[in-house]
């Protein structure tokens, strides 16, 4: 009985790091679809950026730190039909943008000034907006995403609980390809490598469309609330290596990435407390989810073709809307909403309702001078004692 529990564990543990891997496609894949499917962006480019970049994190952090595009960028590149100069401009500036951060000592500073509460207030109202996202995408085929969401969400109460996710998209796969009814995407095999640099007027739209809109999504959600996330998950590696996921190297592996795979084709990339929370969640502990995930997506780079593109297009919309919405779930939730103090939940709250209503920077000033005026308020409260 003991070796067969051993079995199981270690087979657990094998499936986790495989499901890890993939559990951000959610976020990864409608994005990227859309630019190769909707905005005809070269395929290897995108998936040459991603494989390197996620090689990288592997070796670097030795851990399932996500790689995935910047969502703002690749959503108005999409939304509004912008070119391939822009997209790689907007990905050089960020780059360039994050290395000033890092090197410079801002961003360390920056994420002192962001106390837990406004951490979590920032990833409740991102959490809500992937879960409405993903609930959209799965408005087409409602029973499928629904019945996907079920299987996904209740699976950790499961013997096997990180095997859901590999079978919910097989499952998935197969009956798109039976029933050919479920919302998806058409890829074309013959997309063109595109190469190229961008011009004055795209150097220029790029940074007050794309650049600006996404700055305080990435040092937000992808640099500071990571850091905290990774800590909290990873407190063992605080031994090792106090710094390993300091925000300074999340923002120095972000912005090498993009300054040099951006002029490659790579759509702008970075990590994210999203994609981590869901990776954690089923499963991934490891180097190996993230080196599993660059591995899959040199392959595609190197192998597009009619195969690969015919298999990508049987992903039903609504199984990636089902992966959204949970990535969603795990990055809302957080233990402080039973345990915090009134007042942390109102910063939380406050937070998280100018991050919806507003911007995520306005959400994120909002958070700060809360704080701010709290922790004034108890150095007066002192003196007076």
């Amino acid at each position: 009985m003991r070796c067969n529990t051993q079995d199981v564990s270690q087979l657990n543990k094998h499936i986790g790091e495989f499901s890890g891997a993939f559990a951000d496609l959610g976020t990864f894949l409608p994005l990227v679809l859309g630019l190769i499917a909707i905005n005809h962006f070269s395929p290897q480019g995108i998936f040459l950026g991603f494989g390197l970049f996620a090689l990288f994190t592997a070796y670097f952090y030795r851990r399932p730190i996500p790689v995935q595009p910047m969502k703002v960028i690749a959503a108005l590149v999409i939304a509004q039909g912008l070119t391939p100069g822009m997209l790689q401009a907007s990905g050089i500036m960020m780059g360039l943008i994050l290395l000033l951060l890092a090197y410079s000592g801002a961003i360390g500073w920056m994420a002192k000034q962001l106390s837990p509460a406004v951490s979590i207030g920032i990833q409740l109202a991102i959490g809500l907006q992937l879960i409405w996202m993903g609930g959209q995408m799965m408005s087409g085929t409602w029973l499928i995403g629904i019945l996907a969401f079920s299987a996904l969400f209740m699976s950790r109460f499961m013997p096997l609980p990180y095997l859901a996710m590999p079978l919910v998209l097989v499952l998935g796969v197969l009956w798109q390809a039976n029933q050919g009814s479920a919302t998806s995407f058409t890829l074309s095999a013959t997309t063109d490598w595109q190469l190229g640099w961008p011009n004055m007027d795209e150097w220029s739209s790029a940074a007050l469309l794309l650049v600006l809109p996404q700055l305080a999504l990435t040092l937000t959600n992808a640099v500071i609330a990571t850091s905290a996330m990774a800590s909290e998950k990873f407190p063992q590696d605080r031994l090792i290596d106090d710094k390993r996921f300091a925000p300074r190297r999340l923002a120095t592996s972000s912005g090498w990435a993009n300054l040099l795979l951006a002029p490659l084709g790579a759509t702008p990339m970075c990590h994210g407390a999203g994609g981590l929370a869901v990776q954690y969640h089923f499963g991934a502990r490891s180097w190996r989810a993230p080196a599993l995930f660059g591995i899959c997506c040199l392959l595609v780079a190197l192998c597009w073709g009619d195969t690969i593109a015919q298999v990508l297009s049987l992903i039903p919309l609504a199984i990636l809307g089902s992966l959204l919405a949970i990535a969603g779930l795990q990055l809302a939730w957080s233990k402080r909403f039973l345990d915090g103090k009134p007042f942390c939940i109102f910063v939380i709250l406050s937070t998280a309702a100018v991050c919806l209503t507003i911007n995520t920077a306005a959400g994120l000033a909002v958070g700060v001078i809360l704080e701010m005026g709290r922790r004034q308020w108890h150095l007066i409260s002192d003196l007076r004692h």
